[in-house]
């Protein structure tokens, strides 16, 4: 098992924050209590000058994490070097305290999916998962973070459950763990659990930071959108983690449909209120 390279009492703890987008970069720029943000790792080049508006909350100190979602940890193959080497540039130029990517894959023979796809959960699996991990791990220079994602489907040979699976990843890498609560929502919802049991299952003692996001049902199906508002279930998921293992941040995760900006601090204003942090607005 590697040890891991950041622990619970050693993370900077930022409150709540917003995953930055170019539309909405006015209103966050507008935000005086933000001190965290996202950015996708892959709309950032790793040479050009950042966007302004980027660069802007990088020199007033804000926390901006590279989140990617082309590496293809899940893949058979090992992930692409270019590909590790730009999100390793990536996280430097934003001077990142750490960067995360998601269990899953997302390319298989070389072709794309444009989707996170979810893994069989099985040891060989994990093993594969856990060596992509590592590749990246010795390039980046800061701490990683892996984040389970929301699936409409399970493979019938999975071998361990969710929580046994991304466990299993993290104890091979010493990892850390984005933990989505609106992932955990829907994939608890579309399988008919409790998701307050899976949230317990996970281990939250390894949280880095956490995505909060809205969604939407289609006949019969939740489906973890980023374009709705944050359902009332998933604040209380956020309520109910920070009773247990009170994370370092939360992140307002939006990707489209974006509403007025009134609407946007009220949603970032419920999620500290329900973290029992202060407001960003």
């Amino acid at each position: 098992m590697t040890t891991p390279v950041n622990t619970p009492a050693t993370t900077p703890a930022y409150g709540v924050g917003i995953g930055w987008r170019p539309e909405i970069a006015g209103v966050v720029a507008g935000l005086p209590g933000l001190r965290f943000a996202e950015v996708v790792a892959e709309s950032v080049h790793p040479h050009a000058p950042l966007p302004d508006a980027l660069a802007a909350l990088v020199d007033r100190g804000v926390a901006v994490v590279p989140h990617g979602v082309r590496l293809n940890l899940g893949g058979a193959e090992p992930v692409e070097a270019a590909r590790v080497t730009a999100f390793a540039a990536v996280a430097e130029r934003l001077r990142a305290p750490l960067a995360s990517e998601h269990i899953a894959f997302v390319r298989a023979g070389g072709v794309e999916a444009g989707h996170l796809l979810p893994l069989p959960r099985t040891r060989e699996a994990v093993a594969a998962v856990a060596a992509n991990v590592r590749r990246v791990q010795d390039e980046l220079a800061v701490p990683l973070a892996l984040e389970p994602i929301a699936a409409l489907f399970d493979w019938p040979d999975d071998e361990l459950t969710e929580a046994e699976f991304v466990t299993a990843i993290l104890d091979a890498t010493g990892a850390r763990l984005l933990l989505d609560v609106a992932n955990v929502y829907a994939n608890a919802r579309n399988r008919g659990a409790d998701p307050l049991a899976v949230l317990a299952a996970l281990p939250l003692d390894r949280v880095a930071y956490v995505h909060v996001a809205g969604g939407a049902e289609h006949d019969g199906v939740y489906h973890d959108t980023h374009t709705d508002a944050v359902p009332a279930e998933v604040l209380a998921l956020v309520t109910e983690l920070c009773a247990r293992h009170r994370p370092p941040a939360l992140m307002l995760e939006r990707d489209g449909h974006y509403p007025p900006e009134a609407d946007l601090r009220a949603e970032l204003d419920a999620i500290a209120a329900a973290a029992g942090y202060p407001a960003v607005t």
